[in-house]
């Protein structure tokens, strides 16, 4: 974690919180604090995010409320700066709660929503350039279905982002933001915006936020198995560290939680080497590190 990521996590983390303290609901917490990191460009997510083998910039992103278990998403949105924004849209403008591809990038312009280039300038390179570190099965499957075309640069250090919290009223909210995985298969889809892996929020069991390998996420379906579990009066550590214990041992998989029960007991946890993560109960100064064991 850089001293740029730490200050900025402190400010969404503190942002974040004052609004709670205002009583503004948990989902405008959650939506606000995810905003100020992917304005930032120091995450995989909004400004920051990573860019698919084509040179382009896409999207994914989730929110979930807990009273009514309301739920949008976007995914392989283009040309915007705050997918989670996208998704609350979807959430609360439409009946749906999944939009993809060009027809939500397009949604998101009709709610003018905040743009930006759909591929970042100055580092488009040519499929020549492309190195050993990326999987030669990756590579082979793009050439053949796109003969040739722009890629970046591979990139590293940066994470998906995500936030949970609880209101005045109970409520508690989640949401994640990603740019995917570096250099990934146009099209490719994560478990940000699947409902029940990326994130769940249900104000019975607790909210979850997951950042990691999306693929071993969305088949173990974490998020809801982990509230699964705190409904069933399993403590937020416990119930985390079975899943993700899960996650490796079934599936060989790398994740993060942020876990968030009802009563505000909360956990932080991983199963890879590093997370880059907080919290702030309004005392003293936020908590921010990369390493929560």
């Amino acid at each position: 974690m850089t001293a740029a990521q730490a200050g900025c996590l402190t400010a969404a983390l503190e942002i974040g919180y004052h609004l709670l303290d205002r009583g503004v609901p948990a989902l405008t917490a959650v939506e606000q604090a995810i905003r100020v990191l992917e304005q930032s460009r120091l995450f995989n997510a909004g400004r920051g995010s990573h860019v698919q083998l084509d040179g382009v910039r896409r999207m994914d992103a989730s929110i979930m409320e807990g009273r009514d278990l309301q739920a949008g998403a976007v995914a392989s949105i283009e040309g915007i700066v705050h997918p989670i924004s996208a998704a609350r849209l979807v959430m609360e403008q439409t009946t749906h709660v999944l939009l993809v591809g060009k027809p939500a990038s397009a949604f998101a312009r009709h709610c003018k929503l905040e743009r930006q280039p759909r591929r970042p300038s100055g580092q488009a390179a040519r499929t020549s350039t492309m190195t050993k570190a990326w999987s030669p099965k990756t590579l082979a499957l793009y050439r053949a279905m796109m003969a040739s075309g722009p890629v970046l640069r591979k990139r590293a250090g940066k994470e998906t982002v995500g936030a949970v919290a609880l209101d005045r009223t109970g409520t508690v909210a989640a949401g994640a933001s990603t740019g995917g995985i570096d250099m990934m298969l146009p099209g490719r889809v994560g478990d940000t915006p699947i409902i029940g892996c990326g994130v769940y929020a249900d104000n019975d069991s607790g909210a979850v936020s997951m950042t990691g390998l999306g693929e071993g996420i969305i088949r173990i379906a974490v998020a809801k198995e982990i509230c699964d579990r705190l409904a069933r009066g399993e403590r937020p550590g416990a119930a985390a560290a079975q899943v993700l214990k899960k996650l490796v041992q079934r599936i060989d998989g790398a994740a993060g939680s942020l876990v968030l029960a009802p009563d505000g007991r909360f956990v932080i946890t991983h199963v890879t080497p590093r997370m880059t993560a907080g919290w702030w109960n309004g005392k003293g100064r936020p908590t921010v590190g990369d390493c929560f064991r």
